[in-house]
């Protein structure tokens, strides 16, 4: 009976002992660090400049937090696909990712000048861009997602756009300095006009003009409010009409200007006044009619009376909201002569009406 004992406790013993050695494994390989490529490279061009931007890696390709980082190269190949980083045309250096727990994506960019040689006048011609991110040993795991930029050749903006306030709204003009050989053809150009509000960060397309053989051009901007403070610029963008999809390449930017809306423009000057008298049996008056003004800041209006050799008198103390008017402070045997004007929101008042005129008996 003891020696059964005996021998099921050694069996447990070598069970337990087995169990123990099958959770230790064989010991890892260290890891590589090799941070894992960016797959987010966006690029955006604006005139000669290309900016790239990308999240930096948190892991490393056997998945361990990415702590430190040597250069990370920005490699360019025109008209073809990168197989590898040959000559970079650029590097930065990161900063180590934060904690995996971080809400907030590490970004990291880098602004490339594009040589005026590369620069093409044919719409399909193009240059790719990667990046490949390197650990603190100067080892890569390969490159990021690749992205291309077209290559066609921007128009320098134009340097004397002015703005000055008509009635209509905002007027800009500048001096169309596109070649008149590049006004036709599968290459065109087109200014793009953008306006922005005084103090907000926010640029909104106003317009744009075709290039032409004009030597000026000009844009009303009729979407701004009266009293306020604008700011515009111009570029030139480069357009490949004939690709589908269509290919466009914004150019830099003008010096803005500033310009204040300040309304000094009266409305229309009313139009078919007639004036009509009343009075038998009644205490006599005089009715006015005229057609509306059609302009959307229009406050009122105002009506006028003269009599003979005297000068116009205004009736009503205040802008009158419809288009009538009746006089009834009239007497006898006087003739009187009316006219009528009409009167903005900003107290701009337009010139008196033709006159009508009507005899009291």
């Amino acid at each position: 009976m003891r020696c059964t004992t005996l021998t099921i406790s050694l069996a447990f013993t070598a069970t337990l002992i087995l169990a123990g050695c099958a959770t230790i494994g064989p010991p890892l390989p260290p890891s590589l660090d090799l941070p894992k490529p960016p797959s987010d490279l966006h690029a955006a061009r604006k005139g000669d400049r290309v900016v790239l931007t990308w999240t930096i890696p948190t892991v490393t390709t056997d998945r361990q937090r990415a702590r430190s980082f040597g250069a990370t190269r920005i490699c360019r190949a025109i008209n073809t696909e990168l197989t590898e980083c040959k000559a970079a045309v650029g590097e930065i250096t990161v900063s180590a990712a934060p904690a995996s727990n971080s809400k907030k994506k590490p970004a990291a960019s880098y602004a490339d000048v594009l040589p005026v040689q590369i620069e093409s006048g044919d719409p399909s011609s193009f240059t790719t861009y990667a990046v490949e991110v390197r650990n603190a040993d100067g080892r890569a795991a390969g490159l990021s997602n690749q992205v291309r930029v077209r290559l066609l050749r921007t128009i320098p903006p134009p340097k004397d756009v002015t703005a000055h306030v008509e009635k209509p709204g905002v007027v800009l003009s500048w001096t169309n300095n596109i070649p008149q050989s590049d006004t036709h053809g599968p290459v065109q150009y087109v200014y793009r006009v953008y306006r922005r509000l005084e103090g907000s960060p926010q640029w909104i397309l106003a317009g744009e003009v075709r290039a032409s053989t004009e030597p000026t051009l000009s844009l009303t901007d009729s979407n701004t409010e009266w009293e306020k403070t604008y700011d515009y610029k111009v570029e030139t963008v480069t357009v490949a009409a004939q690709k589908d999809p269509q290919v466009q390449v914004e150019g830099d930017d003008s010096p803005e200007v500033k310009v204040f809306a300040h309304d000094v423009f009266p409305p229309a000057v009313p139009s078919g006044l007639q004036a009509v008298f009343s009075g038998p049996g009644q205490k006599p008056f005089v009715d006015l009619i005229w057609a509306p003004v059609p302009d959307v800041d229009l406050d009122g209006y105002n009506v006028y009376r003269r009599e003979e050799n005297v000068q116009p008198v205004k009736l009503n103390t205040a802008p009158l909201k419809t288009p009538s008017y009746r006089d009834t402070d009239v007497v006898s045997g006087k003739h009187y002569v009316y006219s009528v004007s009409a009167v903005d929101v900003h107290g701009n008042e337009s010139a008196r009406s033709e006159e009508a005129a009507e005899n009291i008996p």
